[in-house]
């Protein structure tokens, strides 16, 4: 008497390929998927983090030089107060 079936050896060398074949797909539709997500995102501009954190930073430094700016006219506006000046004609 025989221990294994020839029919169920074929059906799971069956089954075995075809679940070769599903993972090479799964694989295949995740590269595409990837692929097409990639392309959406580079034709959407969108800015990758070190240049949003360089821009950050640009905007800080140019609202500190404001505020030393702001600071210099207003001591200088108030140590001119004092004087009166002719207007030259």
């Amino acid at each position: 008497m025989q221990s294994r079936n020839k029919i169920f050896d074929d059906l799971s060398h069956l089954m075995t390929n075809a679940m070769g074949v599903a993972q090479g797909a799964k694989t295949e539709a995740e590269t595409a998927m990837k692929g097409l997500i990639d392309r959406w995102l580079a034709d959407r501009d969108f800015v990758t983090r070190e240049e949003f954190d360089a821009v950050r930073a640009m905007a800080v430094k140019a609202r500190e030089e404001n505020a030393a700016l702001e600071a210099r006219i207003a001591a200088l506006e108030a140590g001119g107060s004092g004087k009166t000046e002719t207007p030259a004609v």
